[in-house]
């Protein structure tokens, strides 16, 4: 595996949230979720009424970026990608609940979790995003700097 790819898998492991970016009838949407990632596939719940789930639903091309907060433009780390994302059922939502439960445990151990938390996860569903095109920016590197990766296959 390339340094690069390896590099980035192990940001996806290390950060929490996404922001995704959607289009609908209501028009350009953007809201952010917590993911776990399997290789560069990546999963997350969400209501399937909220206005991305919506939007979705209705055109499965989507954007996302994952970022570093950092107060200094050289501290700018992060992924941008751009592919498709869908609602998933059966054994890759079971895979999926197995490994957001491994990240989030109060999730994973959803007979131990807060009341509040079980009811808002009997409302949700399950969505993948598979990116098309992935790169990498990190300033840290030179001003600007942003790499391609070849996310095509499981790693």
């Amino acid at each position: 595996m390339s340094a690069l790819r390896e590099k980035v898998l192990d940001y996806l492991k290390a950060h929490h949230a996404m922001s995704i970016a959607s289009h609908g009838e209501e028009g350009v949407w953007a809201a952010t979720v917590f993911y776990v990632n399997d290789g560069f596939r990546l999963y997350f719940l969400s209501a399937p009424t909220t206005r991305h789930s919506r939007n979705i639903a209705h055109d499965a091309r989507i954007a996302i970026t994952i970022q570093e907060d950092c107060a200094d433009w050289p501290e700018i780390k992060g992924i941008q990608a751009e592919g498709r994302a869908a609602e998933i059922s059966g054994a890759e939502e079971s895979r999926a609940r197995e490994l957001y439960g491994e990240k989030y445990p109060v999730v994973g151990k959803a007979a131990q979790a807060p009341a509040f938390i079980v009811k808002a996860l009997a409302k949700v569903r399950w969505y993948r995003f598979e990116p098309e095109s992935l790169y990498f920016i990190d300033n840290s590197a030179g001003f600007g700097r942003r790499e391609a990766v070849d996310c095509r296959s499981q790693a």
